[in-house]
């Protein structure tokens, strides 16, 4: 016990010595950033290392409540497969009132590097305003780069956007080997007043294991078609379908094709979706079933008309997000074969360093018309390799952060980043 107390003690000494050893800013440079506008970066999936080194004229604090500009990022993907970026500049205490909305987009083939480039100058361009106010003020430039003369562009693919994929995936040891094979194909057209998407899949798993002398081989597949089609009509209004076929031994689907006219209504305008969407989506379907193995209900071949309502809420917001939808389906031929399905997460961030997140779903289910008769052999429970006659799913998480302390947060040090270009792997 001796020499772990001094072992502690020493790693302590040495911890605090290192820290005194490094302040060696200047009491003038030190004053001068006093003065530089405190900003909360709020964003999931921006690398905030690289801009602290490139954006150095501000104060990076740790909480919302304490920044005089509070940055939301949002995103959403564009029609070519990239990703179009808001940036949030919402000005509290000394610049409260001063706020502003910047846009930037990017390419599909865009690099992470291309990518925060880019979010950088946006960046450095919306501080622009809040700076100038500040004794920083003087230490500022604006450059000016003249573009050169744009020669006209003529989009010899008319929006369309094509991808392809092939995914390949194996692991195992001495008695047991996994294999998975998967592949799309998809095209989409995206304007503002017709989105299209059209999509097609295969997936193939393998699973072997070695139980002494016995050898359990388990296999499922599955292929999919998916298609959508939707007009704008106004801010608030999409009128379009949906239309789709799928094959799945899991389900004990041989072949099902699906068609469903559908309405939409956004009680918020769609040029505000970045911030806020309430929509209200109701199909009329139609689907078909052929069945690999007689169904609980004595079916082989089975018509199913119905109809389905979805209710969905997103919001972004400098206090946290909120993303939650409520959708339930039924059959006409009888309406207590239905589900209905509630899901959503939730971030909040309550006062001052402390965040609540939470989020999950359930599901009320009361519609597996497809389940075999012959029930599901234990290897293929076991294996997840057959769906199981169940009235319900949920699935929920919970989780509480507190951060106190200093509220800057400006220094970036790389210095024994063991997570860098790590991989693992458990059983």
């Amino acid at each position: 016990m001796k020499q772990l107390i001094g072992f502690i003690a020493t790693v302590l000494f040495l911890l605090f010595s290192a820290d005194s050893l490094s302040q060696t800013q200047s009491d003038s440079s030190e004053a001068l950033m006093k003065s530089a506008p405190k900003i909360f970066v709020d964003c999931t999936d921006c690398d905030l290392d690289y801009i602290r080194t490139q954006v150095a004229f501000t104060n990076y604090v740790r909480d919302r409540l304490e920044a005089q500009i509070h940055i939301l990022i949002t995103s959403q993907t564009t029609g070519s497969g990239g990703k179009e970026y808001t940036l949030v500049f919402i000005g509290q205490h000394e610049f409260q009132g001063m706020n502003d909305t910047l846009r930037f987009a990017t390419t599909k083939s865009a690099t992470e590097d291309d990518i925060r480039k880019e979010f950088v100058r946006t960046l450095k361009l919306g501080l622009v305003r809040y700076t100038a106010k500040t004794p920083l003020a003087e230490y500022i430039s604006v450059s000016f780069k003249e573009p050169s003369q744009p020669a006209a562009v003529k989009d010899t693919w008319n929006y369309w956007v094509f991808s392809l994929s092939l995914h390949g995936y194996i692991n195992g040891q001495k008695s047991q080997t996994f294999r998975t094979v998967s592949g799309s194909i998809s095209a989409d057209r995206v304007t503002a007043d017709v989105k299209i998407s059209l999509s097609t899949n295969a997936f193939y798993n393998e699973s072997n294991f070695t139980i002494g002398d016995q050898k359990v081989v388990s296999i499922s597949r599955g292929q999919g078609f998916y298609a959508m089609s939707v007009w704008s009509l106004s801010e608030h209004w999409s009128i379009g379908g949906f239309a789709s076929a799928y094959t799945s031994t899991y389900q004990n689907v041989k072949f099902s094709p699906r068609v469903a006219p559908a309405i939409e209504y956004d009680v918020f305008p769609y040029s505000a979706s970045t911030l806020k969407q309430l929509t209200f989506l109701y199909r009329l379907n139609y689907e078909h079933y052929w069945y690999y193995e007689e169904t609980i209900y004595d079916k082989l071949e089975q018509a199913l008309p119905g109809e389905s309502l979805s209710l969905t809420l997103i919001l972004k917001q400098p206090w946290g997000s909120v993303s939650t939808a409520l959708a339930g389906a039924h059959y006409f031929y009888d309406f207590r074969r239905n589900n209905l399905t509630l899901s959503g997460s939730m971030t909040l961030k309550l006062f001052e360093g402390l965040s609540v997140s939470l989020g999950g779903f359930v599901s009320m289910i009361h519609d597996q018309l497809s389940l075999p008769k012959r029930g599901a052999t234990p290897e293929e429970i076991l294996l997840q390799r057959r769906q199981l006659e169940t009235g319900y799913r949920y699935f929920s998480f919970v989780g509480v952060t507190y951060t106190f302390g200093s509220i800057y947060n400006n220094i970036v040090n790389p210095r024994f980043n063991t997570q860098a270009g790590s991989f693992s792997v458990s059983f």
